[in-house]
């Protein structure tokens, strides 16, 4: 317990500063974290990081995560290049003679989606809105007080489960009493800063990044349990790996780009 506080209030304070500055330091720390959770994730999958199709899919995720608008470049359809993607992976299959299967090459090519875009739109939420700061912090702190909420409401009265198959611990009720914590979270910002975003704007970002944010964990829980491992990895003594912490993420922040809450102005 001790080395996970630690590790907790140091990895938070690391996380918070570079949240707070913004610009190519967040985005440096997305960068290492993205690489780290590819790598988590390819070795979950039973490949070593310098396999072919595990570069092939580190090349699709970091191109994914490059943020071309911002350094003046035009980039060649995301479309386009997972689909050369694709074929490079299922060439691989050929010339492997199916030592590396198509399940393989569906497996990566996701897993390339999955993380790049994921931590892409972190960086378009913090440093693309009006309100970039006031937005990603909404975001975190809803996602953060759902998940809290959700544990501490589910030890309390938590009585019926909500997917005992993958996650027997969760409960309904905890997963409702999250949402409603989220959701008071999220209320505090347009008290804070009315001029900047409007009590319903910020309810709609808190339900999204309360439910979708338990949903992200539902699953890479169902993942984890399919491969049979606890933690992703050990990047963080007592916390588990990148896709243990940032599995909410990784979804929520892309719906929020999807569903054009942003930019707040």
């Amino acid at each position: 317990m001790k080395q996970r506080i630690i590790t907790g209030v140091i990895g938070g304070a690391v996380f918070i500063l570079m949240t707070v500055l913004g610009g190519w330091f967040f985005y440096g720390l997305l960068v290492l974290l993205a690489i780290i959770g590819f790598w988590e994730y390819i070795r979950m999958n039973g490949l070593k990081w310098h396999h072919p199709a595990s570069l092939i899919g580190y090349a699709g995720m970091l191109y994914l995560l490059i943020p071309w608008d911002d350094l003046g470049l035009q980039a060649p359809s995301a479309l386009h290049v997972i689909w050369l993607l694709a074929i490079l992976l299922f060439v691989l299959t050929v010339t492997t003679k199916n030592k590396f299967t198509i399940d393989g090459t569906a497996l990566i090519l996701l897993g390339a989606l999955y993380v790049g875009y994921g931590f892409y739109a972190m960086f378009e939420v913090r440093n693309g809105a009006d309100h970039g700061l006031l937005t990603t912090c909404m975001a975190f702190g809803a996602i953060w007080a759902s998940d809290s909420g959700a544990y501490f409401v589910g030890r309390a009265i938590g009585k019926h489960k909500l997917w005992p198959s993958i996650s027997p611990n969760k409960t309904i009720e905890g997963s409702l009493g999250g949402v409603l914590i989220a959701l008071a979270v999220a209320a505090i910002f347009p008290l804070a800063a009315p001029e900047a975003i409007e009590l319903g704007h910020a309810l709609l970002i808190g339900l999204i990044a309360a439910v979708a944010g338990q949903l992200g964990d539902l699953i890479q829980s169902a993942y984890k349990r399919i491969r049979g491992i606890k933690d992703t990895g050990q990047l963080l003594p007592g916390h588990g790996g990148v896709l243990d912490r940032c599995d909410s993420w990784l979804v929520v922040f892309p719906l929020l780009v999807i569903t054009e809450l942003l930019p707040l102005g």
